[in-house]
């Protein structure tokens, strides 16, 4: 399995469908789709469960996601420790999810513009680390969403989110026009590991304990609410399958995007990094 390959199949899988793949991947949708047969074929397993409105992963799939991530993550901690060794200027960035958020876009495009020469490390993270390895010492700066513990941290806001449930779209609830967390009460959430930073669970649990499936991706999530008609939260705005659906909470806090950095930074890049996001989010 090529690297390129395996980047591909964690576009599609972060994005459930190949159109936005491709167009995150900056290429047409007909040799990604070659690209993820080949790649079934090289497995010899069903990764996709294919349709109309876009693609779930089977759990066959589930299990590649996994092993793909840590897989790219170690290829890219090679590339860096070379670059490091070779004095090119770099900065490791760490993304929560895909980082297709238009702002984060422009963000790549504002600081390519200012700093060409620089590598720029791409470091993308499930659900289970909100801090996208800066507190374990692997990126300079993050783009994730708060709370989390910032021990050590500093945290800058650069926009705030409303909140919603993330239903099937047969489900009784999808009818509401807004819903309370105490109308969630009685269902099963979807949930992070044990051991996931208690202030990033609480929050995206409506701030009590929950039962119900074990996840650390969003296409994880949305198969728990495919699969198991369990419920969760999501910030308003994202794509979902037809299947789905999100209703507005009136009673949970926004969703805040925040930059992330060690407190103390001084490394110029990093400094330089931290104002053209806030200009990009801001605009």
């Amino acid at each position: 399995m090529e690297l390129r390959t395996l980047r591909y199949f964690v576009a599609v899988a972060d994005e459930l469908h190949f159109g936005r793949a491709a167009t995150r991947l900056h290429m047409s949708q007909p040799p990604l789709s070659r690209a993820i047969k080949q790649l079934e074929a090289d497995v010899g397993a069903l990764l996709f469960i294919r349709s109309p409105t876009g693609v779930m992963l089977t759990p066959a799939g589930t299990v590649l996601l996994e092993e793909a991530r840590a897989l790219l993550d170690h290829a890219d901690l090679i590339r860096a420790r070379v670059s490091t060794a070779s004095g090119v200027p770099a900065i490791t960035v760490g993304i929560l999810g895909d980082g297709t958020d238009p702002a984060a876009n422009r963000l790549a495009t504002a600081f390519h513009r200012r700093h060409p020469g620089v590598d720029v490390r791409v470091r993308n993270t499930d659900l289970t680390d909100p801090t996208c390895g800066l507190s374990a010492g692997s990126v300079d700066v993050a783009l994730t969403r708060a709370p989390f513990d910032q021990t050590a941290l500093m945290v800058r806001t650069l926009r705030t989110d409303p909140v919603g449930v993330v239903l099937r779209a047969d489900d009784p609830l999808a009818r509401c026009g807004q819903l309370r967390l105490d109308d969630l009460s009685q269902r099963r959430w979807f949930r992070f590991p044990q051991g996931t930073d208690p202030l990033w669970q609480s929050y995206w649990s409506g701030g009590r304990p929950r039962e119900g499936p074990v996840v650390r991706a969003v296409p994880e999530c949305l198969q728990a609410v495919l699969w198991n008609d369990t419920v969760g939260l999501t910030p308003l705005g994202h794509h979902l399958p037809a299947e789905l659906t999100v209703v507005p909470l009136v009673d949970m806090a926004p969703s805040r995007v925040v930059v992330a950095w060690k407190e103390g930074e001084t490394n110029p890049l990093t400094r330089s990094f931290i104002e053209i996001a806030t200009a990009a989010y801001c605009h």
